[in-house]
């Protein structure tokens, strides 16, 4: 299965966006980001590839705050 992760400024951004996506149904994990992706420390939501377009909507629905979602 192929991934995206969801990144966000912050650690809690990152727990209410999975809460978020759990809540809607989509496949959501925190994980670390991804070091050729940000060298800070700090955690991301792994979705499912397929979810991307979905995911961006609930988001942005719920009003929470995130970069981008990248394919890894």
């Amino acid at each position: 299965m192929e991934y995206a992760v969801v990144l966000m400024d912050s650690t809690s951004y990152a727990i209410k966006g999975e809460r978020v996506l759990k809540d809607a149904g989509i496949t959501a994990k925190l994980i670390p980001v991804p070091r050729h992706l940000s060298s800070d420390c700090g955690v991301t939501v792994r979705i499912p590839a397929d979810d991307i377009e979905i995911s961006e909507g609930i988001l942005k629905e719920r009003r929470v705050p995130f970069n981008e979602i990248v394919s890894i």
